[in-house]
């Protein structure tokens, strides 16, 4: 199936996912060759409609070039005419019906030219324009261990949005609670909302919310119908503790300086509380610190004359807790950990530790993380990027930090990219 075509499919799954009335369309599908009988029995095994219509259409861009027009034909016989407009709307101006096949004469080896047309007729067979004919999938990107097209190592990301992503900015707390104000949190904020909109998020960012809000927030997000996407991204902002804990380590604070276990967030998106995200990916990204320790790392030989471990000047990015003077970095706040499968947590220090934020240009964690993105989100699996990130700000600063995270993903994670 042409790019273009996949992309109208991937861009209306929303759409087709809350209309399509999927029981009409086994029968002609079946007679048009677009699935087998098999095929059909897996599709109609699933329990709900919105099932059916969402792998429906993840299967329709495997079976050929000619599945997407006679889909949209058979769209429009079934009396769901307004789903094949919107697909031919999505990819552009497409005949509604299967493209003509031309013939052309094979000559049997050693003959000449110039046979009957009788005998054309009967050599002929139909092929395809050369811009509909078959192209082979292209090699898997430098850096990636695996084929991103492999159902079995790689989580499939085709809905556009992929997924919904919140973004949770706490910076100011009220008085009583005792937390400074995280100064520098709008940068990191900032650009993880223009970087995960560009990696086909839907983005949505919330500020300064109290504990119960937060918590209100993620069980809204997570009671949500996920069907028709393809994961769930959070990610959290603020200070941070230690808490009392059954499995997971770690919280973060709200706002009234009440805290909220990690394990109590994850815990939102599990397969038994919120069954539309069962199989899929979810990702939690938490700025913020596991404790009060102070890193001060061990001595080793510099790689190179440019290595961050050995200049002199990187020194002064981080002071421990007394009051930051200047644009000096600041403790910040928290660790955490997943439960069940499919759930990566990145946490931007090692429990117990403090994560260092400087007042301009935001946490060493997130512009690190930032920046790995930017760079080698189109090649690589979230796993080695995040490899990237905590070689990197482990080499930061007098006082050091490294990010770590606790993954219960069953296959690579690869990124959409615009």
């Amino acid at each position: 199936m042409e790019e273009r075509r996949r992309w109208a499919l991937r861009r209306s799954r929303v759409l087709l996912v809350e209309r399509l009335r999927p029981e009409p369309l086994w029968e002609p599908l079946r007679e048009r060759g677009v699935f087998t009988a098999a095929m059909l029995e897996e599709l109609r095994s699933l329990r709900t409609r919105r099932e059916q219509a969402r792998q429906l259409v993840i299967d329709l861009e495997s079976r050929g070039q000619q599945a997407f027009p006679m889909f949209l034909s058979i769209l429009r016989d079934t009396g769901q005419g307004e789903l094949a407009d919107a697909l031919s709307e999505a990819c552009g101006s497409l005949p509604s019906q299967p493209i003509n096949l031309r013939p052309v004469e094979l000559e049997p080896s050693g003959e000449k030219r110039g046979k009957s047309e009788s005998t054309v007729e009967r050599l002929s067979i139909p092929v395809q324009d050369k811009n509909e004919q078959f192209r082979a999938p292209p090699a898997p990107a430098q850096g990636s261990a695996v084929d991103k097209s492999d159902h079995n190592l790689v989580y499939q990301l085709k809905a556009d949005p992929c997924g919904h992503c919140l973004i949770i900015n706490n910076i100011t707390f009220s008085p009583d609670s005792g937390l400074s104000t995280r100064t520098g949190s709008d940068v990191d904020c900032e650009r993880l909302e223009k970087r995960f909109k560009s990696l086909c998020f839907r983005v949505q960012t919330l500020r300064d919310l109290k504990a119960q809000e937060i918590n209100a927030k993620l069980r809204s997000l997570a009671q949500q119908d996920h069907s028709a996407l393809d994961c769930c991204l959070v990610v959290i902002l603020s200070h941070g503790c230690q808490t009392s804990h059954n499995q997971f380590p770690g919280g973060i604070y709200g706002t009234d300086g009440k805290s909220i276990p990690i394990e109590k967030i994850v815990k939102h998106f599990d397969g038994s509380n919120c069954p539309s995200l069962r199989g899929k990916p979810k990702l939690f990204f938490i700025q913020a610190c596991g404790g009060d320790q102070k890193d001060q790392g061990f001595e080793v030989d510099c790689d190179s004359p440019e290595d961050e471990t050995c200049r002199s000047s990187v020194e002064s990015d981080a002071t421990p807790f007394q009051a930051p003077s200047g644009n000096l970095d600041e403790p910040d706040a928290v660790a955490s950990l997943p439960t069940p499968g499919d759930i990566l947590v990145s946490y931007s220090t090692f429990p117990g530790f403090v994560s260092w934020r400087d007042k301009l240009s935001g946490s060493w964690y997130v512009e690190t993380l930032d920046s790995v993105l930017k760079l080698h989100a189109h090649s690589e699996d979230l796993l080695t990027m995040l490899l990237r990130v905590a070689n990197a700000v482990s080499a930061k600063g007098k006082f050091k930090q490294i990010p770590g995270c606790f993954n219960f993903l069953r296959k690579k994670f690869f990124f959409m990219c615009k």
